[in-house]
């Protein structure tokens, strides 16, 4: 199976025996394997790990297949990843009812082992399928960035950890200055390197994996910094002012600069409980237009 990574399987039984059943008629298989005895675990293992299928067996304590897999299915985090039944539940009613929870496929014993890893390699090449069309969709195709639908979900997501965790959350909105003026005078397929260069350096200034670039739209950018606080945030932005501008690309009307520069928004919020993040864009725009209207080619926060 090739891959761009090893997918992870994660076996849920609260057999041993069972476990290495299954274990070992998969282990041929190109994967990493995590077991799991008991829903508990499965919920313990997703708070920070995300597989790419799961097989569960129907008959738990406590918490049986079922039951596990109705909760993840209702949780938008790990709805996506697929389950397949492992059981020796035989009958056409126990089968129709995993499928109607959402599970891709129900495999009853005795298992065959050919049959069993045909079947996961074939669902994990359909996950790797959807995963990547699903990163294609929230990619700007011009600049390889996050794109506005991506940024959007990126956002709201760090918005509600902010408020969970009472932590300070900065956004930066950054916009090439008289970049109409660009485009006029060295022409839209200047223009387009222009952008792409300006994403690739916005990328390489910030170094944290929470930190997140987005194309915002047109020739405006914007910049997710969970956990950070006012300070940090405008000597990130600074940062990045300079690394645009050491990129030195020409621009002959660019407001007495002969070269391409960026003007930027800073703006951060503790976010309280039912508050909204179109909060801190209005708050960064704000200071965005401040930096125009204030030259360009400067921060304001």
């Amino acid at each position: 199976m090739t891959m761009e990574r090893q997918p992870t399987i994660l076996i849920v039984d609260d057999n041993q025996a069972n476990l290495q059943v299954i274990g070992n008629i998969i282990k041929v298989l190109d994967t990493k394997i995590v077991f799991a005895k008991s829903g508990r675990q499965v919920f313990t293992y997703l708070e920070k790990n995300l597989p790419d299928l799961i097989l569960l067996d129907v008959m738990m304590p406590e918490m049986d297949g079922y039951e596990v897999c109705h909760r993840l299915k209702s949780d938008p985090h790990t709805r996506d990843v697929p389950i397949i039944f492992l059981t020796a539940l035989n009958d056409e009613e126990d089968e129709a009812r995993g499928l109607s929870m959402g599970a891709v496929d129900f495999i009853s014993k005795p298992f065959k082992p050919a049959i069993v890893q045909a079947r996961i390699k074939t669902h994990l090449r359909l996950k790797h399928k959807t995963d990547l069309l699903e990163r294609l969709a929230l990619i700007d195709g011009l600049t390889d960035i996050q794109n506005r639908r991506r940024f959007d979900e990126n956002l709201l997501s760090e918005w509600l950890r902010a408020i969970r965790e009472s932590t300070p959350i900065s956004l930066m909105m950054i916009d090439i200055d008289h970049f109409k003026n660009f485009n006029d005078i060295y022409g839209h397929t200047s223009g387009d390197d222009c952008l792409r260069n300006v994403a690739k350096t916005l990328k390489q200034s910030i170094r944290r994996p929470g930190d997140t670039v987005a194309r915002y739209g047109g020739e405006e950018f914007a910049v997710v910094l969970p956990n950070t606080d006012k300070d940090s945030a405008l000597m990130i932005a600074e940062t990045i002012r300079q690394n645009v501008a050491s990129l030195n690309i020409p621009h002959a009307q660019n407001g007495g600069n002969d070269h391409v520069t960026i003007s930027l928004g800073v703006a951060t919020i503790i976010p309280q409980q039912n508050s909204d993040a179109s909060m801190l864009i209005e708050a960064a725009d704000q200071c965005l237009y401040q930096a125009k209207h204030d030259g360009k080619n400067c921060v304001k926060g």
